[in-house]
């Protein structure tokens, strides 16, 4: 999957994660930026000639719109509400490499334990392509708030663990593919 570049200015104030670092930084309004990745309603921006992690919340501030979110039957089955839950966390990716985290083989575990009312508990256990990466706060918010998107989701909690420690092995054959590993 590729995509095109696209010059853009920003409209207003926003904060960019700095990647890898993952410093949040302000970006002011008028400022020049590219788009070098637009995946899972996140993008990454170049600004003065460094990568930026934008929130699909200020997709405004690039002109986009931020993406919608996912449609459920409140009396959906547990096997609807994991497969829900799956597709959302498919929508959370790497901001330096661009294949989600699913097909990367960064979730370890998804369990969903029903709730008090009617709705679901979900716990993830997940890691990170490399450790020290500091990007690793910035992915977890971002499996926490989509999968919290899913209707009948009630809590999710997320833990990042490095045991055991991610290998290329542990990629999806489509990933690898993408990747050019294969």
């Amino acid at each position: 999957m590729s995509y095109t570049q696209e010059m853009v200015t920003l409209t207003r104030d926003v904060i960019g994660v700095l990647i890898p670092a993952g410093t949040r930084v302000e970006l002011p309004e008028g400022a020049d930026a590219t788009i070098t990745q637009a995946l899972g309603g996140s993008y990454t921006v170049q600004v003065q000639g460094h990568l930026f992690r934008l929130d699909g919340k200020d997709a405004d501030a690039i002109g986009k719109v931020a993406d919608d979110v996912p449609n459920l039957a409140s009396d959906a089955s547990e096997d609807e509400v994991a497969e829900a839950v799956r597709k959302q966390l498919s929508t959370v990716y790497d901001p330096e490499i661009p294949i989600n985290i699913v097909e990367l083989g960064l979730i370890y575990d998804c369990r969903l334990e029903p709730a008090d009312d009617r709705g679901w508990n979900l716990s993830v256990v997940m890691t990170l392509t490399a450790p020290g990466c500091g990007m690793g706060d910035v992915l977890v918010a971002d499996v926490k708030t989509k999968a919290l998107q899913v209707p009948t989701i009630r809590k999710a909690d997320v833990e990042l663990v490095f045991d055991p420690p991610w290998t290329q092995d542990m990629m999806s054959d489509a990933a690898k593919l993408q990747a050019g590993f294969l």
